[in-house]
C-alpha cells in the first residue's frame, strides 16, 4: 500500500506455480539430504552412548543434535507439501479461468486439453479443486466490497427519510442489488476480454475532422498523460507522434470517455457505442480512432502507446488486442473491461474500487495480464456515502488524473517499468500532436 494506494502485479492471482513446484523439489532435496546426515549420525550416537562415561556430554549434544536435525527435516518436507497444494490450488484457479473462457468461445479443443491438465492436478491432489472453487467463490463476493458497502449506507440514509424500517429496507434492497449484480457480473467474465477477442461487425462510416497539427512535449507521468485526453470542444481523440534520434517514430494515442448519453446520435462517444464495445462489436468510436491513428501516420507494425479512460480504455484495449498496431503501452483509467494482452504490452490499470464503471470489469482477470513490470494500481477514492456519489465521482477523470498522480511519485519497485516508458518518450528530438473530432457517417 502506498498513499492509500494498492499495487499489484495484476490479477486476483499471479504466481509462478512452476517456480512453487521447484521450490518444493528443493525442500523435499534438503529434507532428503538432512535424514541422510541423521541416518551417518546413529553410529556416532551409539559410539558415544557406549562410552558415556568418558563422553557424556559429546553423546548428549550428539542425541539434540539428531533430534534438531529431524525437526528441519520434518519442517522441510512440510513446506514441500504445502507449496506443491498452492501450486495446485493456483493452476487450478487459473485453468477453470480459461475453461470458462474456451466454453464461451466455443473452444471445444481448448476445453478438453485443459481438463486434461485438471484431471492430473486432482489426481495428485484431491482436495485442490474444492480449495480452488472456494478462492473464487470468496473473490466473487469479496472484490466489489467498498462498491457494496458504500450503496448499501447510501441506500440506507435515503430509506430513514421513512423511518428506522426504511432505512434497512433501502440499505438492504440497494446494497444486494449492487451485490448480486457485481457477483454476476464476476462470474460472468462479462469484463474479461481473452486474448484472441477480436471486434465483430464491419467498419461503420465515420467523419473524421483534424485540428491543424502543434509543437508538443513529451508526457512526464500518467497524470501527464491523463491531462492530455481531450476533455472539452468536440475532439474525442489525441495522436502525438515522437520522432526519435535513430529516425524511428513512435506514437501515444489518448481517448476520451463517454461524451453522450444517446443511443446512435452524431457524436460516437455515446452509449451504443458502450454497448458496442462490451460486447465486443466494432463500434464508430473504435472505428474513428483508428483512422485517426492512420491519419497522423502511424502505419501497420509502428509502436503505439495508448491511453485511454472509461469508453477509451475499451477501445484502447481493444486496440491492443486487434494486432494492427504493436502496442508496447496500454494504460486504463476507470476500464469497464479488462483485455488479456500479450508479454509485448505494458498493461497499467488504474481503478477506484468505488468506480461503478470499473465495477464492470468483474475484477478483472484471475491471472496477470501483459508483460513484466504490467500493474494494478487501486484505491477507494471517495470513501463517504452521500449524495455526492449521484455525480459517480470516482470515475471522473480528474479524480483518476489525482490517482495517477499517486502512482507516479510511489517509491515502490513495480513502477520501475512505467517511468521507463516516459523515460523513452522523452527522448524523442521531436514531437507533435493532432487532436481529432469525429461524427457518425
Amino acid at each position: 500500500m502506498t498513499e492509500g494506494i494498492e499495487l499489484r502485479g495484476g490479477g486476483a492471482i499471479a504466481v509462478d506455480t512452476e517456480t512453487l513446484r521447484r521450490t518444493a523439489a528443493r525442500f523435499d532435496a534438503t529434507a532428503s539430504e538432512l535424514d541422510a546426515v541423521c541416518a551417518q549420525l546413529g553410529p556416532v550416537q551409539l559410539l558415544l552412548l557406549e562410552h558415556r562415561g568418558l563422553a557424556w556430554e559429546a553423546a548428549a549434544a550428539s542425541s539434540a543434535l539428531g533430534l534438531r536435525i529431524r525437526e528441519v527435516s520434518d519442517t522441510a518436507a512440510l513446506l514441500a507439501e504445502r507449496l506443491r497444494a498452492a501450486a495446485a490450488i493456483y493452476e487450478l484457479v487459473e485453468l477453470n479461468a480459461r475453461h470458462q473462457a474456451a466454453f464461451f468461445a466455443g473452444d471445444a479443443a481448448a476445453m478438453e486439453r485443459i481438463d486434461a491438465r485438471r484431471a492430473q492436478i486432482m489426481a495428485a491432489d484431491p482436495d485442490a479443486m474444492e480449495a480452488a472453487r472456494g478462492f473464487e467463490a470468496g473473490r466473487a463476493v469479496m472484490w466489489p466490497a467498498h462498491l457494496v458497502r458504500q450503496s448499501t449506507e447510501f441506500g440506507q440514509d435515503v430509506g430513514s427519510v421513512f423511518g428506522m424500517a426504511g432505512g434497512v429496507i433501502g440499505g438492504v434492497g440497494v446494497g444486494g442489488f449492487v451485490l448480486g449484480t457485481a457477483v454476476t457480473v464476476g462470474i460472468g467474465g462479462w469484463g474479461r476480454i481473452p486474448r484472441d477477442a477480436r471486434l465483430t461487425g464491419p467498419p461503420p462510416p465515420v467523419a473524421l475532422v483534424a485540428a491543424p497539427a502543434v509543437a508538443a512535449t513529451s508526457p512526464t507521468g500518467l497524470r501527464s498523460a491523463a491531462e492530455r485526453m481531450p476533455q472539452g470542444g468536440d475532439a474525442r481523440v489525441r495522436v502525438e507522434r515522437y520522432t526519435m534520434a535513430d529516425g524511428s517514430r513512435q506514437y501515444a494515442v489518448y481517448v476520451a470517455g463517454t461524451r453522450s448519453p444517446t443511443l446512435g446520435g452524431a457524436d460516437p462517444w455515446d452509449a451504443k457505442s458502450n454497448v458496442q464495445l462490451y460486447r465486443g462489436e466494432r463500434s464508430t468510436s473504435y472505428q474513428a480512432t483508428v483512422e485517426a491513428l492512420e491519419a497522423a501516420g502511424a502505419r501497420p507494425g509502428d509502436a503505439v502507446h495508448a491511453f485511454g479512460h472509461s469508453q477509451g480504455a475499451m477501445i484502447t484495449s481493444h486496440l491492443a488486442l486487434e494486432g494492427d498496431y504493436d502496442v508496447r503501452t496500454l494504460v486504463s483509467y476507470g476500464s469497464p473491461v479488462e483485455a488479456d494482452v500479450s508479454a509485448s504490452t505494458l498493461n497499467v490499470s488504474i481503478r477506484h474500487t468505488d468506480d461503478p464503471v470499473s465495477a464492470l470489469a468483474g475484477g478483472g482477470h484471475m491471472g496477470g495480464v501483459g508483460g513484466p513490470g504490467s500493474l494494478i494500481a487501486e484505491r477507494e477514492f471517495h470513501p463517504s456515502a452521500d449524495a455526492a456519489d449521484l455525480r459517480v465521482p470516482a470515475h471522473s477523470l480528474a479524480s483518476y488524473a489525482e490517482t495517477a498522480e499517486l502512482v507516479d511519485a510511489s517509491a515502490d519497485p513495480r513502477v520501475g517499468a512505467v517511468h521507463d516508458v516516459f523515460d523513452e518518450l522523452g527522448r524523442a528530438v521531436d514531437v507533435d500532436a493532432v487532436e481529432y473530432a469525429a461524427t457518425r457517417g
